[in-house]
């Protein structure tokens, strides 16, 4: 999961070197801290909270596969 996270959050920002995963367990949940430049958070936030919703539906998408829940944090 952090591989498909990391690739749409490259793809969407300037400073694709600055994004950074961080995987932590919180429960029954996979945590996945998304870090990028200060420049790029609101690529990566997009609209209204769009972008994110969106990479968020498809972490949960992909989370149904293996029967885990992932969860996206972005911090700046």
């Amino acid at each position: 999961m952090e591989e498909l996270v990391e690739f749409l959050a490259k793809s969407l920002v300037d400073k694709p070197d600055e994004v950074k995963i961080h995987t932590h367990e919180r429960g029954d949940q996979t945590v996945l801290e998304l870090e990028v430049a200060q420049d790029d958070l609101g690529k990566v936030i997009g609209r209204q909270g769009r972008t994110a919703r969106a990479i968020r539906t498809l972490l949960a998408a992909a989370g149904q596969r293996s029967r885990r829940r992932y969860v996206l944090d972005i911090v700046d």
